[in-house]
Parts: structure tokens; C-alpha cells; sequence
């Protein structure tokens, strides 16, 4: 059966009777009748009862007829799916982030794209940069927020935009400042009380600015970093904070993540900033990404 002996059926079961459908249909009744009974013999059973005075679906008519105009209605709809899938109105979009980005950017940036294009499927998935880059070079995904590596070490490949420049801040356990462990002036950290202190960080491969930024924080105020824990997850380095294990330098967004035993304070004098930006593929604009960014572009201006 083809989409056209769908649609003369559902005219025939509209009218009940062949000589108007076929009208409808721009046809004459002799190829009409012999379509709907070769489309019965492909279905094995009657679709219509016939007399001489009238036309009636049969109970397997009446049945089917749901299905097939149901099925028609769809086939009606995929010029316009076709278009809001070509204008990116529709579709899927797959975002990948950093941590960081989920205490900062990210909510906003879904939350205004799901308002302006409802229909679009967006998966999230988190990863660290490095996962995300490799990912995107590999065909995976449409677009990742990744805090970038050093200037020129981007794969060409990759188109890429900043977002967002923040400064750190440190990440104390509480109950250091309670036992004047470690000492605030005037609410904010010395560079001399950062350095003393022992460091959570994450591996340097998972984001290497990052990572470089936070230790050449250390050696630019007269000793290395120690660091005695390394963690992925910046949920795990704040736990591991509130533990007393050591302070971590964070962005400032990362204050909206509360932890019982962690105090977030700024640093004096200027303090080290941390760029996230949106990395893509050049050559796998997809309708939906380029809507994507258009709607990071707006926020901008």
C-alpha cells in the first residue's frame, strides 16, 4: 500500500460513496473502486460493505480508519517538521559542560534557549575540558562549555567564544578560621596565607589553564603549592575543603554551591582570573547549535 491509496480510503470512509470521493479526489470511480479493492486483498479483509444503494464501513474499516488518519495527519505535518528542523526550532542539541560552569552560566544559557525553542531536545552532559575537546574532535556532541587551554592551544578544528572571565576565590574549611589557623584581614586572604596553606586541586590534565593558573598563583607569591589532595569533581574538592583536608582557589560563582564547613573569601590585591568559554566543531553546524549560539550572542548584547 502506498500513502496514496491511504488517502483515497479515508475520503471513500468519508463520504461513503465512490463517485464523490473520486470527484474529491480528481479521479473517476472506476480506479478508485479498483484501488480500494486491491488494497483490501493486500489487508485480507473487506474494508467496505456495498450495495447498490449504499456504501458502509465494515468494523475492520472503522478500526483502521483511526490509524490511517492518524498516520495521514503525520505525513501532512513533515513539510513543516522538515522546516523547524532546518531552522533549528526543533531537533536535539547536545551540550556538554564543565563543573563550573553549572554555578554559573550554564543554568541561564538552557534555561533562556528552552524558553525561546521549546521543541529543541537538550541532553546535558557534564565532563571536564579535555573530555569535552576530545569528544567534540571525535564527532561527539554539538558543543561543550570548557574552560579553555592556554592561547593557541585550541585544536583548529574548533570554533570557540568566551563567556565569562571571574576572578577566584578561596575555598577555607570554617573551623580553620575559628581556630585562627589561617587569618583574614580585613575579611579578605593574604596572598601569604594562601600559599602557606595546603591545596585541593584536580589533576592538570583534566584543565591545564586552570590548573597552571591556580599553582603560578603560589610561585608568583614565593613558594610552590603543596598539594595534598586532587579531585575531578569541584563537589568533591569543596567536600574535601569542609574535611580540612586544605583550601582551593575556585571561581567566584562557586559560592552558590553551599557547604556546611566551607567559607568562600576573596583574595587580596588582584586576584587570578578564570575564563569559560563555548567550544564547537566549524564543521558540524547543526540548525540547532547555530540557534545556540545566536542566543549566547543576545545574552552578550
Amino acid at each position: 500500500m502506498d500513502i496514496r491509496q491511504l488517502r483515497q480510503f479515508a475520503t471513500v470512509a468519508e463520504t461513503l460513496h465512490f463517485g464523490r470521493a473520486a470527484a474529491q479526489l480528481g479521479m473517476t470511480q472506476p480506479p478508485l473502486s479498483q484501488s480500494i479493492q486491491a488494497l483490501e486483498r493486500e489487508l485480507g479483509t473487506m474494508l467496505f460493505t456495498r450495495t447498490k444503494r449504499s456504501v458502509a464501513l465494515t468494523p475492520f474499516g472503522e478500526q483502521w480508519l483511526v490509524h490511517v488518519r492518524a498516520a495521514l495527519d503525520r505525513v501532512a505535518a513533515l513539510p513543516d517538521i522538515a522546516k523547524r528542523l532546518r531552522d533549528g526550532e526543533t531537533g536535539r542539541l547536545e551540550l556538554s559542560f564543565v563543573s563550573t560552569a553549572d554555578y554559573s552560566i550554564l543554568p541561564d544559557l538552557v534555561r533562556r534557549y528552552a524558553q525561546l525553542y521549546p521543541d529543541v531536545e537538550i541532553a546535558l552532559t557534564e565532563a571536564t575540558s579535555d573530555v569535552q575537546i576530545s569528544a567534540l574532535l571525535e564527532g561527539r556532541g554539538h558543543a561543550g562549555l570548557i574552560i579553555p587551554p592556554a592561547e593557541g592551544a585550541l585544536p583548529h578544528q574548533l570554533g570557540y567564544h568566551r563567556l565569562v572571565l571571574e576572578p577566584l576565590v578561596a575555598a577555607v574549611p570554617e573551623i580553620w578560621i575559628a581556630q585562627k589557623r589561617i587569618k583574614l584581614t580585613h575579611d579578605r586572604l593574604a596572598p601569604d596565607a594562601v600559599v602557606n596553606a595546603p591545596l585541593v586541586i584536580f589533576p592538570r590534565q583534566s584543565a591545564p589553564s586552570f590548573y597552571d593558573l591556580v599553582t603560578g598563583y603560589f610561585t608568583a607569591h614565593g613558594r610552590p603549592a603543596t598539594i595534598v589532595q586532587k579531585a575531578i569533581q569541584m563537589q568533591t574538592i569543596i567536600s574535601l575543603v569542609s574535611a580540612g583536608m586544605g583550601i582551593a582557589l575556585v571561581p567566584a560563582s562557586l559560592r552558590h554551591l553551599a557547604r556546611t564547613g566551607v567559607r568562600y573569601i576573596d583574595l587580596q590585591l588582584e586576584p587570578p582570573t578564570l575564563e569559560t568559554g563555548i567550544a564547537w566543531r566549524r564543521d558540524d553546524m547543526t540548525p540547532t547549535l547555530r540557534r545556540f549560539l545566536a542566543t549566547v550572542n543576545s545574552e552578550e548584547r
